[in-house]
């Protein structure tokens, strides 16, 4: 299983996964001219994808959809309450397939457990990618350490992992008292201390972990990576998914 994050962060986000026989893009949260650039720039083509899963209904995640479908002909998956409530920023989207939150979605041999997460979007989902025996995850926008959170992360071969801020960041920043409470509440993102701790206490096989959805202005990357590799000190392959650019093919053997 090969994947790279096209870019992760509250300015878009956007992820391609390809296994044996499927390939998927989770969230359309960049332009179409934008994530045909990046999926090239790893010998990829866009019009190659088999599937456009999107995650819930923020605009990080799902401003470019309507464009990766009307431009690129990708059909779409979501909930219904995640397109009722993105629908007008979407625009027309003729192949269009909805699933139940937490549902199963098969592409092939390929399996995509979704997996409802309790942030504030509607119908919030993580993902659990299956592929001869090996397993990704893609887990941002988790709210918090949720019942079952740990048992979806100890059974993962590679991970995308949200590590949105760091406290001390966030309480000394000039956001509004309700902004820092939302971002720090039960709805909102995971710290780079809870993200780190969420793998340490969980998973002690990760092939990778990629630091994903930091934030501009509560956060750091240095200061993510850092506190991962304190916490993690055995884990020898962190990295981090960039806010602007493309990061590096990543391979599950």
């Amino acid at each position: 299983m090969i994947s790279f994050a096209l870019q992760s962060g509250s300015n878009g986000n956007c992820f391609y996964v390809e296994t044996s026989d499927a390939r998927l893009l989770f969230d359309a949260g960049i332009s179409g001219k934008v994530a045909q650039q990046r999926l090239a720039q790893h010998q990829r083509d866009i019009r190659d994808v088999d599937a456009l899963i999107i995650s819930h209904n923020h605009t990080d995640h799902v401003s470019g959809a309507g464009v990766f479908h009307r431009k690129f002909n990708l059909p779409v998956y979501i909930t219904p309450n995640a397109w009722k409530a993105c629908q007008s920023v979407c625009g027309p989207i003729e192949d269009l397939n909805f699933f139940p939150p937490g549902s199963t979605l098969t592409f092939g041999a390929t399996v995509v457990r979704t997996v409802c997460t309790p942030h504030d979007g509607k119908d919030s989902q993580a993902f659990i990618i299956e592929d001869k025996h090996k397993k990704l995850g893609i887990f941002t926008d988790l709210g918090h350490l949720f019942d079952g959170l740990e048992e979806a992360i100890e059974q993962l071969d590679g991970l995308y992992l949200e590590s949105n801020y760091d406290p001390e960041m966030l309480a000394g920043g000039d956001y509004p008292a309700w902004l820092k409470k939302r971002i720090a509440g039960d709805r909102g993102h995971l710290s780079n201390q809870q993200a780190a701790q969420l793998v340490r206490d969980t998973n002690d096989r990760l092939q990778f972990l990629v630091l994903s959805h930091l934030s501009q202005n509560n956060n750091h990357p240095d200061l993510a990576l850092a506190t991962a590799k304190k916490i993690l000190p055995d884990q020898q392959n962190i990295s981090l998914a960039s806010r602007n650019h493309a990061g590096k093919l990543h391979i599950l053997k």
